[in-house]
């Protein structure tokens, strides 16, 4: 992009909408990031399958390259819609992704999702074919992976779950799951993993 800020495609976690992400998009927006670079996804069936949504990213992902004449960009996840993020890395390459933030990402299930309903519900759960499959297989190495992880999470439990092989594993200090993407000091560390990655790339 000609503001030397990549395209940012933003992805919600189980049961939220594209509503979630809007603090996350204002605050790129307000940091520099023209209007049609930072797109907020919501999935069709939100307690669907992270299989469904992983295609439901890659048709996003193919239009943000096509819009913006990149051939790659970020995409930050929350919650459950880091597991769906990863499943389509895994299945694509990742060729088009050069950043994957995973934002209270269960990498390893939770025991929360014993009360979590639908397809995704079931497939968060600590031990699940879906978990057993997606982690038996790591990252395309093209692509940066960075987790977040709040020590307050109650909807990633065990807490370490949110930590991943071969991803760089941060502590965020006080926002409440829910309000990751929403807590200012996270978003302003994400901001600059992003324009880390530009200047890298530059």
């Amino acid at each position: 992009m000609r503001s030397g800020r990549p395209p940012v495609l933003l992805v919600p976690g189980w049961s939220d909408t594209a509503r979630v992400l809007r603090p996350c998009r204002a605050f790129l927006l307000g940091r520099g990031w023209p209007e049609r670079a930072v797109h907020c996804l919501s999935f069709r069936d939100r307690y669907g399958s992270n299989i469904d949504h992983a295609r439901e990213i890659d048709a996003a992902v193919r239009e943000m390259t096509a819009v913006s004449g990149t051939s790659r960009i970020a995409v930050v996840a929350h919650s459950m819609g880091g597991l769906a993020l990863r499943h389509y890395l895994l299945e694509t390459g990742g060729a088009a992704v050069h950043t994957a933030i995973f934002a209270g990402t269960p990498h390893h299930g939770t025991w929360a999702a014993w009360l979590a309903w639908g397809r995704g519900g079931t497939e968060m759960r600590p031990g699940s074919a879906f978990l057993e499959h997606l982690n038996a297989r790591p990252l395309p190495r093209t692509v940066r992976a960075v987790c977040l992880r709040t020590p307050i999470d109650m909807r990633v439990l065990p807490g370490h779950s949110a930590w991943l092989d071969g991803a760089a594993c941060l502590t965020v200090r006080l926002p409440t799951h829910p309000r990751m993407l929403r807590h200012g000091r996270t978003l302003q560390l994400i901001t600059e993993l992003l324009l880390d990655e530009q200047a890298d790339a530059a």
